[in-house]
Formats: C-alpha cells, sequence, structure tokens
C-alpha cells in the first residue's frame, strides 16, 4: 500500500495479503522481513498472517501468487467465476526472467534484499497496470 499512498489512490486501491495454510495465522511477520523492510520506510509491525478466505475471491478484483505452488493452490480454493483474478504478482514486473518471488527465509539477510527489490518492481508494474485498466 505503500507505492498506492504516494500514488494518492489510497481512497481507491485496497489490499491485503494472506496465505494459503494456516501455518503464521496471527503472526506478524518475519522479524529479518520487518528489519530489511523498514530500513526502506515500510513497517510490517501491524499486520498479522491470515488464511485466504472464500470471501476474498469476491471481494478482491486481483488475487495475486509469490510462487507457482501458491498460484495452484489458489486455483484449487477458487469458484470457477473468479478464476480469471489468479496471477503471479511477477507479471506485473519488467524484471525478465523472474516468474516468481523466491522464499527469502534461507537466504540470509541479502534474501530479504532480493525479494524487496523484486516486490517493489512488481508493485510498481501492478500500480501501472491498474492506472492503464481500471478507472483510479
Amino acid at each position: 500500500m505503500h507505492h498506492v499512498a504516494q500514488a494518492g489512490l489510497a481512497d481507491k486501491i485496497a489490499s491485503d495479503s494472506a496465505g494459503t495454510l494456516d501455518y503464521h495465522v496471527g503472526e506478524p511477520p518475519d522479524a529479518r522481513a520487518q528489519l530489511a523492510a523498514r530500513l526502506r520506510g515500510y513497517d510490517l509491525s501491524t499486520l498479522r498472517g491470515r488464511q485466504v478466505s472464500h470471501r476474498d475471491f469476491a471481494d478482491f478484483d486481483y488475487l495475486l501468487a509469490m510462487d507457482e505452488n501458491i498460484l495452484h493452490a489458489l486455483v484449487r480454493l477458487s469458484p470457477p467465476q473468479h478464476a480469471h483474478k489468479l496471477k503471479l504478482f511477477m507479471e506485473f514486473s519488467a524484471i525478465a526472467g523472474s516468474r516468481e518471488v523466491p522464499d527469502p527465509y534461507y537466504g540470509g539477510p541479502k534474501g530479504f534484499e532480493r525479494v524487496l527489490d523484486m516486490v517493489e518492481q512488481a508493485a510498481q508494474g501492478l500500480l501501472r497496470h491498474l492506472r492503464a485498466h481500471i478507472d483510479v
């Protein structure tokens, strides 16, 4: 939402984050992720993990997956009429050859930096896409 707020579109675009599994429901983001994000000006401290719900498929225009496994899980969960909303987040990135956001948890601090680079790039691309295709 940082880029959305900077673009003055916070009143027109809503977003949320959810996992396909229930491993971290109610927990804050990993401390290493919070530190890497904080160093770039993002505050993740109020976020708590939640699991994707069936309501999400109706409530959101896009359900974006970080990797193919998550995308396949979303396909299995999605009602057929909402399947067109499912995409890989990196489809909105200009980074060539990067279809998936890697899991940073086993890559040390540099893994979190790399993921932030990728997510920032894709977020900017998604924002451009929304401006071009949706009345925002």
